[in-house]
């Protein structure tokens, strides 16, 4: 198991004229994506292992999910936490808020209208398992989720 315990994402430092990498902080969606991305392509991109580009919308989707709700619900995205498994990738989306989505423990229907919630926690609950809240000693809570990654045969 690989994993990736980062609240920073990895970018060209230019203004040294150099390629050192330096940390920036995840803050958005935008670039939770991008940093679970880079992991899975480095991680899950030869074989015996090749996620079908289906299972990464998906995992992506999730993450986008989980991003933006600490975003916008959370009171900001305070971490994340991306792991390797056999079976696909675990992630861990640290936010600053103590509340929990009553929606988290739902069926995974889709709402009949629309009505101020949307269709975020009925995807992530559709796409992922072993769904976990947790609150953080600190104050705020994660949020733990297995994506599933279908291979390529």
């Amino acid at each position: 198991m690989d994993r990736i315990d980062t609240t920073a994402f990895a970018s060209p430092d230019r203004g040294s004229g150099g390629t050192s990498m330096t940390a920036v902080p995840i803050t958005t969606a935008a670039m939770a994506r991008a940093h679970v991305r880079a992991v899975v392509l480095e991680q899950w991109s030869s074989p015996p292992r090749r996620a079908t580009e289906t299972a990464v919308i998906d995992l992506l989707l999730v993450v986008s999910e989980l991003a933006a709700n600490a975003v916008r619900h959370g009171g900001g995205l305070a971490g994340v936490e991306v792991t390797s498994t056999p079976e696909g990738v675990r992630l861990a989306v640290h936010d600053n808020s103590d509340v929990v989505p009553a929606a988290a423990f739902g069926s995974g229907g889709l709402p009949s209208a629309h009505h101020g919630n949307g269709y975020g926690w009925p995807l992530i609950i559709r796409l992922a398992r072993d769904i976990t809240i947790e609150m953080r000693p600190g104050g705020g809570k994660t949020i733990r989720v297995l994506v599933p990654l279908q291979t390529m045969p």
